[in-house]
């Protein structure tokens, strides 16, 4: 595959664009950074330009066979829209085969007034219009997200793992690796063209639960601690500006209110049936993690 990688100089797009190179794909990503600013990203090029530029975007796609689609952290209603359909036109104006498009959240089935979702649902509209054949996935929350400066030290240091999701909601955190995984399934997988799945991990875990896999995998004693989605907010806005972390923090504000429990819950194993996925237990992913690091940063 010759494959364009919207995103890839992200955290979850970077991960696909990964994978995709260490498995032979040849990758290109387009990026608004001058070239002594790109972040290094081996077995990838970079086209230079913006998403909302559809000449820009059309070069991305230029003798490209697949996409790879996550949106940047922006929630305005209009500029999202108009990101789609640009990817859409250039998609469909340049003969791409298949498009995969990580929603980066699950979507509820009703309409919200939570930006992070609607814009995303725009998103999913404008590219499923494109007529090009497209696979949608709705990935829960990341486990990425506590392997952060945020959250390692007081793992590590106080057993304590933070999160702004109700101890009682049960969700099926899922790993980079294995949403870059699920990602390259649906890129090549016969027979998924047009189907939306509810990616996750193999276990849907309360809060207390993820805490003690978090323990099995350290080799300690660690303890839930929900926290409020207006603290994650006013931390976030101090790493990702006022703008995204207010993006962002409305899926937990949302989740906060118990109206759809079990949003980030697994889907009964459709995907990871569909997709030929294994992804990793909880446990075993935070064995892998050189957490020592934020030991070190601690002290």
């Amino acid at each position: 595959m010759r494959v364009a990688v919207v995103g890839a100089t992200g955290f979850q797009g970077g991960a696909v664009a990964r994978l995709l190179a260490e498995r032979g794909q040849r990758v290109r990503t387009l990026t608004r950074a001058a070239e002594a600013d790109r972040p290094p990203l081996r077995g990838a090029s970079f086209v230079g330009g913006d998403l909302a530029d559809l000449a820009d975007v059309r070069r991305l796609m230029q003798g490209a066979t697949h996409a790879s689609v996550v949106m940047p952290l922006v929630y305005g209603t209009e500029q999202v829209r108009q990101y789609a359909r640009n990817i859409a036109d250039a998609a469909r104006e340049t003969g791409i085969q298949r498009i995969v498009y990580n929603s980066n959240t699950r979507i509820p089935a009703q309409s919200t007034n939570v930006a992070a979702f609607e814009t995303r649902r725009i998103a999913e509209q404008e590219l499923r219009a494109s007529g090009v054949p497209l696979v949608v996935l709705r990935p829960p929350v990341y486990l990425d997200n506590l392997f952060s400066p945020w959250n390692g030290p007081a793992l590590v240091t106080e057993g304590v793992l933070a999160y702004p999701l109700p101890a009682g909601t049960t969700a099926a955190w899922i790993s980079h690796r294995d949403l870059a995984e699920a990602v390259f399934a649906a890129l090549t997988v016969d027979g998924v063209e047009g189907e939306t799945f509810d990616i996750g991990g193999s276990e849907s875990l309360t809060g207390d639960e993820l805490a003690s896999a978090f323990a099995t995998g350290l080799g300690r004693k660690v303890r839930y601690l929900p926290l409020p989605p207006t603290v994650f907010e006013q931390a976030l806005s101090q790493v990702a500006g006022a703008e995204a972390a207010a993006g962002v923090a409305g899926i937990y504000h949302y989740m906060a209110t118990g109206t759809d429990p079990l949003l980030m819950a697994g889907d009964g194993g459709r995907a990871a049936d569909a997709l030929a996925l294994k992804p990793a237990p909880v446990d075993e992913w935070v064995t892998r993690q050189p957490w020592q690091v934020w030991s070190t940063e601690a002290s």
